[in-house]
């Protein structure tokens, strides 16, 4: 499965995805439609046999690049909006789910990033799958809160804040597990834990940002327009994790680099 295969692919799971949102948007009741359910689950079945193929055309997990991570966290994204979808019957959350989702395909698309088959000493560890997977999932969860949190702020609403406390939640255990991997990690390759690098300083970031959201949640036991202002930042901080890193001036000191 080459990459000259993913817009066909894609095209399928977004035309699925679209479908889904779309049924989900003229479901009336307070329910959840099951076409929608049904059509976005094709869609993911169709993307993920794209990852599957890539993997085994490639011989090594599609997980080095900023292109294969992007393939992840927009699989992760799908399933996010459908189990919130499923879970809390917001009907909107499909479709803004999709547009997230298709921002980063599109991406991919134009600038794919994938490159040839070889993987680094550092790469060739147990570690390297469960790592940046946790982590992509954690940062699809997020994502989601962050739509929720986006949504009620503009609702004016404390009606989206128990499920976005939820999702952070399970967001921050799984950003905990892929800082604790990667530590372990770190340790394997490198020798150390921690080492202060760029990449972990701005995991680190992201984690506290989280952490203290809960934090005021359970102080204040109702959305502010503080917590709301944390759910951004810890947005933008994971942002700035996940690429946004790579562009500071002292990114060619990291040893985080997908290249």
């Amino acid at each position: 499965m080459m990459w000259d295969y993913f817009t066909g692919f894609a095209a399928v799971a977004a035309l699925c995805w679209a479908a889904g949102a779309f049924m989900a948007m003229r479901e009336k009741r307070s329910d959840f439609s099951r076409a929608a359910i049904v059509l976005t689950s094709a869609g993911m079945v169709v993307f993920s046999a794209f990852i599957a193929g890539l993997w085994i055309s490639l011989g090594r997990p599609p997980l080095r690049t900023m292109g294969e991570t992007r393939l992840w966290y927009s699989f992760f994204m799908m399933i996010s909006g459908l189990l919130t979808y499923r879970w809390w019957h917001y009907r909107w959350v499909l479709l803004v789910s999709v547009v997230m989702t298709m921002v980063f395909v599109v991406i991919n698309i134009l600038k794919p990033e994938i490159h040839d088959q070889t993987l680094m000493p550092a790469l060739q560890s147990f570690w390297f799958v469960p790592h940046v997977t946790v982590y992509m999932f954690s940062y699809a969860v997020l994502g989601c809160a962050f739509l929720l949190g986006i949504a009620g702020w503009i609702q004016h609403t404390d009606r989206y804040s128990v499920t976005t406390d939820r999702l952070v939640c399970i967001g921050l255990a799984f950003l905990t597990l892929g800082m604790l991997s990667g530590a372990l990690w770190a340790k394997q390759a490198w020798g150390n834990f921690w080492t202060w690098d760029p990449k972990e300083v701005w995991a680190a970031v992201t984690w506290s940002v989280y952490v203290l959201y809960i934090h005021m949640r359970l102080c204040s036991g109702r959305s502010t327009t503080l917590t709301q202002a944390l759910l951004v930042l810890g947005f933008v901080c994971m942002q700035m994790c996940w690429y946004g890193v790579n562009y500071l001036p002292w990114a060619g000191e990291s040893m985080h680099l997908y290249s």
